[in-house]
């Protein structure tokens, strides 16, 4: 028997979709589809049509996700094809292209819609590739997402990391896990890259995000160059990313809180790893395992010059705008208690739901409720292989005070 082809998926969407697809925004909403020819698959290409039927759009179609279809591309009419998509890779990685020297090789490469791969990010650390998905849209594509990153960065290692949302359908399209490897061996040992100098491990293969928090590089740099003969105090540290470059820019000693053992030492090992290098040799480095907002709101027993506030994100979802806003305010408020003359208070949020204004807004004011002078060093965003080219994809900011 002779198979029909199916034909191809194509949307109808509201007046104002359109607009908003035409503005640059990768997600159409499902509330947003008018007309739908036919039910459509996972991970399949819906052509979306303007309202005089004339092409609009092209993405990644969820039947499952309130988000849609994840754009990607608009504008003619184009064939998405293993052509096309090797070359938006050759162009992703083209925008990478002088950022970084020798000393760097642990970076993203790919950063999901902003880099118009819209919920797929791509890090590399030294050789070793970790891709992560954040929508389960990209899952039947899989092996020719990994051919193009085969063809273009020849990997050592390649694994597959997935958000938690889409780890049971992984499981049912294709059997992928969590931690998966596509390409290369296990490691017998964790992975290890360089940034600006300093080594650093990173779990590629269970730890958070894609194993380590790429994105705060520019700020540890920033922190680097205020540490001397500071102490210095990095709540929420991690595996101590702020803490090393703070301890070789001369810090005279280094204090960690982490409620995770399992962080702290990893910041153990990472400061073993750069014992070279003469200011971490020389730097008092010392673990606590606490709530750091729990140590943070009890009575200073001593004082710190400079203090790195850092927490996890304190709104996952829009209803928790209000109280986080708050929450913000009260963190660096207790902070500032322990912070000494003439010290330097560095905030941060990676909270997308709190926006730029609302978090400087409330660190601020908690600065001005302190009744201490203080002046604005400077404010910071997003670092250049994170772009975040629409408002969603805002979520990281810092604000450097320095105090009387």
């Amino acid at each position: 028997m002779e198979t029909v082809p199916i034909p191809r998926l194509r949307l109808r969407v509201t007046a104002t979709a359109e607009t908003i697809i035409r503005s640059g925004h990768p997600w159409l909403f499902a509330d947003s589809i008018r007309e739908e020819n036919r039910a459509g698959r996972l991970g399949e290409l819906a052509v979306i049509f303007d309202r005089n039927d004339k092409f609009l759009a092209i993405g990644l179609f969820d039947p499952e996700s309130p988000i849609r279809v994840r754009v990607l591309h608009t504008g003619n009419p184009a064939t998405i094809d293993t052509a096309w998509w090797q070359g938006r890779l050759k162009q992703t990685l083209a925008r990478r292209e002088g950022l970084f020297d020798a000393q760097t090789n642990g970076y993203r490469c790919v950063h999901g819609e902003s880099d118009g791969w819209p919920g797929l990010v791509l890090d590399r650390y030294d050789r070793t590739f970790v891709l992560k998905l954040y929508t389960a849209a990209w899952l039947p594509r899989l092996d020719e997402v990994v051919g193009c990153i085969r063809t273009s960065l020849h990997p050592q290692r390649l694994v597959l990391r997935l958000s938690r949302n889409i780890q049971s359908p992984a499981k049912e399209h294709g059997h992928r896990d969590d931690g998966q490897l596509l390409l290369g061996e296990k490691p017998d040992d964790p992975v290890t890259f360089l940034e600006s100098g300093l080594r650093f491990e990173s779990d590629v293969l269970q730890g958070q995000k894609t194993g380590f928090f790429l994105d705060q590089r520019e700020n540890r740099r920033l922190v680097e160059s205020l540490a001397r003969g500071r102490d210095v105090l990095n709540a929420f540290s991690f595996s101590g990313g702020f803490s090393l470059y703070a301890a070789r820019g001369g810090a005279t000693s280094v204090t960690d809180l982490d409620i995770s053992e399992h962080a702290l030492a990893g910041a153990r090992r990472n400061f073993a790893l750069n014992q070279a290098a003469p200011g971490v040799a020389a730097c008092r480095h010392d673990c606590v395992r606490v709530d750091a907002l729990e140590w943070l709101a009890a009575k200073p027993v001593r004082k710190f010059d400079l203090i790195v506030l850092d927490p996890p994100s304190l709104a996952k979802r829009e209803a928790e705008r209000a109280r986080a806003i708050g929450a913000y305010r009260r963190l660096n408020a207790d902070g500032l208690r322990w912070l000494a003359p003439g010290g330097v208070l560095v905030a941060a949020s990676c909270s997308a739901h709190v926006s730029t204004e609302e978090f400087f807004g409330a660190v601020r004011q908690a600065a001005r409720e302190s009744a201490r002078p203080f002046t604005e060093w400077q404010t910071t965003g997003h670092a250049p292989d994170h772009p975040a080219t629409f408002s969603e994809a805002q979520y990281l900011k810092a604000i450097y005070l320095r105090f009387g």
